[in-house]
């Protein structure tokens, strides 16, 4: 890799987390100027959450046709041009209006950026990775913040819009950098042997996974075929004619999503990851909303209070990199579960200051699990399933946002803001039945081949 690319890479995932919480840490004052209840943040939520799940599963044919270069410009562009369109909306309708050139912005570059890291770069760049996007994340609540106390949300949009107008410009002078880097694929005649047998490919386990190394990787392409034994992978070559980042070229024969669903221990990670969604959007969309309507706390400092989440996520990430040159993906998730329990036992107790902690280590908490789970996909599935699997995952993350922040929502509007944290512990324990589940397949598949 080019030592220029991961700097852009980190730049497009601040990018990326930048607006993600600026709509929840400025609803409770959106709201009353645009004539619209409590919970009809929901309906945006929704709508952006519709169009990432659209463009995560179709990312695959996306970055084949255009290069993760050109697509990531193109989907910074397009939340920018949202981000200017919420500052100028007058009603409701209008922001739903340009939740969706939003949505479609974030889904096919989250997917092929993960993808992208995932399969060249250790474990500790991916969690380096995601603290970029918190990074953003809290970063936006805090601009929002500034813009509230001195202004209005709409000019807190607007300068917004125009940070993520020049990471577009920075991004476009990068795509050089992007020359010739492909994610691997399989070949047209080994997806058709597997198709026609029926077989669902299951990687060989990574020395980070079996050993103490989270970063070590997987050996390139090694594949299990069900029932007929371990099958080396092999990578389509790119083929003349590619993108500039050497994506397009010919293309791979593909395996169905109902094949890729069988594959031992996809769904138990797509549930986990309905789960983690659910929990770090409704965590982050309603943190601002919960500390005004169930603690008492005014509604700019309750703004500022919400960043803390993703700030906790931030800290977490960049501590969590350095760890996982010694924890491997497994225990990095575990870990981060664990913390999540603590921050529950804090939100409930009494008083600011453990609110404070609270909020913090819910941060803290979610922060090696989003990064840790991405990063294990090439290494159990396969390198060259790495990108269909992560939209997979991409898709089910934003479905878990699409139902259950909104549906949060609803609920703090007809019961009351006070059940916040109840609500999320339900998720912390489908992380980990589902999480464990997933474990258990790997340990079957270690000693299969032990």
């Amino acid at each position: 890799m080019p030592a220029g690319l991961l700097p852009i890479i980190y730049l497009a995932f601040i990018s990326l987390g930048l607006p993600d919480s600026a709509i929840g840490s400025a609803w409770p004052t959106m709201a009353p100027s645009l004539g619209a209840g409590i919970s009809w943040v929901g309906v945006v939520t929704m709508i952006i959450s519709a169009g990432t799940i659209v463009s995560s599963l179709m990312s695959v044919r996306v970055v084949e046709r255009f290069g993760t270069g050109r697509v990531t410009v193109a989907s910074v562009a397009l939340t920018a041009a949202a981000l200017v369109g919420f500052s100028q909306s007058q009603a409701f309708w209008q922001l739903c209006l340009w939740a969706v050139p939003y949505g479609l912005g974030a889904g096919a570059v989250d997917a092929a950026l993960n993808a992208f890291v995932a399969v060249h770069y250790e474990s500790q760049h991916m969690s380096w990775l995601h603290c970029m996007w918190g990074v953003g994340a809290s970063g936006g609540p805090m601009v929002m913040a500034q813009c509230l106390e001195r202004s209005t949300w709409s000019t807190g949009f607007l300068v917004l819009g125009g940070i993520q107008v020049g990471i577009a410009l920075v991004l476009t002078l990068s795509l050089p950098l992007w020359r010739d880097r492909k994610l691997p694929r399989v070949s047209g005649r080994r997806a058709g042997r597997e198709a026609a047998i029926g077989a669902a490919p299951e990687a060989a386990l990574p020395r980070g996974e079996a050993a103490h190394g989270a970063g070590a990787r997987a050996l390139p392409g090694a594949t299990a075929a069900a029932g007929a034994g371990e099958v080396p992978g092999a990578a389509a070559a790119s083929g003349a004619g590619g993108t500039s980042d050497g994506t397009r070229g010919k293309l791979p024969a593909r395996r169905t999503r109902a094949q890729l669903l069988r594959i031992p221990g996809v769904k138990a990670v797509l549930v986990s990851f309905f789960c983690y969604s659910a929990f770090e959007a409704t965590c982050g969309n309603w943190a601002a909303t919960f500390c005004t309507l169930a603690r008492g706390i005014d509604a700019q400092t309750a703004a500022s209070w919400a960043a803390l989440f993703y700030m906790g996520i931030t800290a977490g990430r960049a501590v969590s990199g350095f760890i996982s040159l010694k924890v491997n993906d497994r225990n990095m998730i575990r870990l981060g579960q664990a913390l999540i329990a603590v921050a529950f036992v804090c939100v409930l107790m009494p008083g600011d200051t453990a609110l404070i902690a609270g909020l913090v280590l819910m941060g803290c908490g979610c922060a090696p699990i989003y990064p840790s789970t991405i990063h294990a996909t090439p290494a159990r599935f396969g390198e060259e399933l790495a990108l269909e699997l992560t939209g997979m995952q991409m898709a089910f993350a934003y479905i878990g946002s699409l139902a259950m922040s909104p549906l949060f929502g609803v609920l703090a509007q007809f019961v009351g803001a006070w059940i916040y944290p109840w609500y999320l512990v339900l998720f912390l324990v489908g992380m980990v039945v589902t999480g464990e589940r997933l474990n258990g397949v790997v340990r079957l598949r270690e000693r299969a081949r032990a």
